[in-house]
């Protein structure tokens, strides 16, 4: 039963002017952003110790308090082994101000 029939398209048309998406811009002018500081979003900093520095003297210019110099060295012992030894160059740890300082 084959048909010999086929389809007539004589009457489709078609009309495409442009693929292209209209999409509109976004409008990014009333936002605003600002940082007052990094130090949440950074947390631990890091110091390299200078000539004449102690962990006290370092406390109490990153935090106020020179008896916060043992938050220091807690957070330096893989790389202080006694606080009265730190040298000139020495790269450390110094954990956020805001956990209790």
């Amino acid at each position: 039963m084959s048909s010999d029939k086929k389809a007539d398209f004589s009457g489709v048309s078609a009309n495409v002017e442009t693929t292209e998406q209209k999409v509109e811009k976004a409008d990014f002018s009333g936002v605003t952003a600002r940082v007052e500081s990094t130090e949440e979003l950074v947390g631990e900093q890091t110091y390299t110790i200078g000539k004449g520095d102690t962990l006290s003297k370092i406390a109490k210019d990153h935090y106020g308090s020179a008896n916060a110099w043992t938050r220091i060295f807690e957070a330096n012992r893989d790389v202080i082994d006694d606080p009265d030894k730190i040298f000139p160059g020495q790269v450390i740890k110094l954990p956020p101000r805001d956990s209790g300082a």
